[in-house]
């Protein structure tokens, strides 16, 4: 049995990035020897196992023949004769598909280490086409290693092109579309992913009305943003996610939450900000529209959905508001007017209501007009 480290760990120590987490390849073992060994067998489809100590991940190598569409459907071999170049080559990028034993010495039958150092990301076989997820995993590599100078090789790049032609976005469900923008967007380069996509005329996969808008100046907008959100250690998905939302209209961005099943939070926010964004980025603000605002964010029972769009809405400008200060005060001390006061003055039914709207006018107005 022979143990070898792969993949993202091994790339990234080559490019000098701090190692996130590591993954092995176990060549020439059955499951039931990595069982006897105290291993905690994980995955269904291919054998997968967690350290008895570490709880890293393990896995037999393996080959893979396509049967069927999609990202699944792939029927695996895994016996102990499978070698160790048979199980890289099924992986997707040459910077992915390097080994290193205990010893230290590396395994790269495909060049890797050379597309690492003219900063290439490039497929290493024709399987590449048989996982339409790998075009959204090639996106987010690209502008993760954007920074470094990573470019896509003019091959692989005819080659998504022609995978998104051929309807292989389609076959992704939502949740594994989502999944890959969080990705991207906790890599700090989500923009960048987006502009990849973009490129290889994929950006609908995620919604049709941004691609249509997209262009340098969308782009530079939101590389601005998102840097100032990263310089502000802001990494809240919701909060970064609804600048890209910013330029969308509320039909559109209900329709992109469908499309890829943003969480409820991140679809609330988008909402949200993009809804109240012209009311408090205003050069001056009108108290009954600030009160409509607390109204409709529901300030009174979720104070922190005001919050989230007040900064979101910094994040946007690159700046903090005109008057977030105000917004801020008037926030907080608008939701003290208790509604038992009205009551122990004997206003009842609809009229409490209405006192209750006048008393939170008049704090809101010691701020605004």
């Amino acid at each position: 049995m022979q143990v070898y480290l792969v993949g993202g760990a091994v790339r990234d120590a080559l490019l000098g990035r701090q190692i996130k987490e590591r993954d092995y390849v176990v060549v020439g073992a059955t499951p039931e020897e990595l069982l006897k060994q105290g291993y905690q067998q994980v995955g269904k489809d291919f054998p997968v196992f967690l350290h008895p100590k570490t709880k890293e991940e393990y896995a037999l190598a393996r080959t893979e023949r396509k049967q069927g569409e999609g990202y699944t459907g792939f029927i695996c071999d895994f016996t102990p004769d499978v070698t160790l170049e048979e199980d890289l080559i099924r992986r997707d990028l040459t910077v992915n598909a390097i080994a290193q034993a205990k010893d230290g010495t590396l395994f790269d039958p495909f060049n890797g280490q050379n597309d690492i150092k003219n900063r290439v990301l490039r497929h290493v076989s024709d399987a590449f086409s048989e996982d339409p997820l790998r075009i959204l995993r090639v996106a987010r590599f690209a502008a993760r290693y954007h920074y470094l100078g990573f470019t896509i090789a003019p091959e692989t790049n005819r080659l998504l092109v022609s995978m998104v032609a051929n309807g292989e976005l389609e076959t992704l469900t939502a949740e594994r579309i989502w999944l890959e923008c969080e990705k991207s967007l906790s890599d700090g380069a989500f923009a960048e992913f987006l502009n990849v996509l973009f490129d290889i005329k994929g950006l609908h996969v995620i919604s049709p009305s941004l691609e249509k808008q997209w262009d340098c100046a969308l782009y530079r907008t939101l590389q601005a943003r998102f840097n100032y959100a990263q310089q502000r250690g802001i990494t809240n998905t919701a909060l970064l996610f609804s600048q890209v939302t910013l330029s969308l209209s509320e039909e559109a961005i209900k329709t992109l939450a469908l499309k890829i099943r943003l969480p409820n939070e991140v679809r609330d926010l988008a909402l949200n900000t993009q809804a109240h964004r012209q009311t408090l980025c205003a050069s001056q603000l009108d108290s009954d529209a600030v009160l409509s605002c607390f109204n409709q964010l529901d300030l009174w029972r979720r104070p922190e959905r005001f919050e989230q769009v007040l900064e979101a809405l910094e994040i946007s400008e690159q700046k903090p508001l005109n008057f977030a200060n105000e917004l801020k005060q008037a926030a907080k001390q608008a939701p003290a007017v208790n509604p038992q006061q009205f009551i122990a003055q004997g206003i009842k039914g609809a009229d409490i209501k209405t006192a209750l709207e006048k008393a939170r006018l008049e704090i809101i107005q010691r701020y605004f007009s």
